[in-house]
């Protein structure tokens, strides 16, 4: 059986992973900051976890698309995106963003804000305050929301059929393989339910590793042994 589709679909996930968090710690810490607005920025951010991910797939299509405002700018540059392993990336991330978004904010939303004033009275600029008070303090919910972030880039399915297509050996990811073991018939439902196996094991790995790590994190904190 070709394995393809498990090395795609980690480095797919991996990538996108990364984009979520720093764009998702960034996003929290600037919308929190926000005086105005700051409900439809929101909104807007979160958007992509609510909508079916055909919708934002095609939102997507119509961005990056040969004739889309984007796409059209890339094209003229010799750049292509769509059917191809980038656009794949760009759809995890999409759709993985906001649920790193959620988890960060809320942890940014719970740290005292004393500590942060204190910060500023002992002359700290904004980002020293960042980088050594707000990222320590959320460091919980940075780590569940890298781990849900994850698991949704490893099972997507809708938005990237949509811009990255089926092609075997170069856009085919798990979930997309599973669609189309599934439409070649019964004889191939083994196949679909290997990939779904294995990526219900990685998630769920996932969420238990996380959730091992957050209750040692808070043994620590409380000087309660391990």
């Amino acid at each position: 059986m070709d394995v393809s589709p498990l090395f795609l679909t980690l480095k797919i996930a991996l990538l996108a992973t990364v984009f979520s968090v720093v764009l998702g710690i960034g996003a929290a810490w600037l919308v929190l900051r926000l005086r105005r607005g700051q409900g439809m920025v929101d909104g807007i951010l979160t958007l992509p976890m609510v909508l079916p991910p055909t919708v934002v797939g095609f939102g997507l299509l119509l961005l990056l698309g040969k004739y889309g405002p984007l796409g059209a700018v890339l094209n003229a540059l010799g750049i292509s995106i769509i059917f191809t392993p980038t656009a794949g990336v760009i759809a995890s991330t999409v759709v993985a963003f906001p649920l790193m978004y959620r988890a960060v904010r809320g942890a940014m939303e719970q740290l005292d804000p004393d500590f942060a004033a204190a910060g500023r009275t002992l002359g700290m600029s904004e980002w020293s305050i960042f980088l050594h008070i707000t990222l320590p303090g959320c460091t919980p919910g940075i780590a569940a929301g890298t781990v849900l972030a994850f698991a949704r880039a490893l099972g997507e399915f809708g938005a990237t059929v949509m811009i990255a297509g089926n092609i075997p050996g170069k856009t085919q990811t798990m979930s997309v393989a599973i669609y189309s073991a599934v439409q070649a018939g019964k004889a191939h439902y083994g196949e679909a339910a290997f990939w779904a196996g294995t990526i219900c094991v990685l998630s769920f790995a996932g969420m238990i590793a996380v959730n091992i790590w957050n209750s040692r994190y808070v043994r620590r904190k409380e000087g309660k042994p391990r």
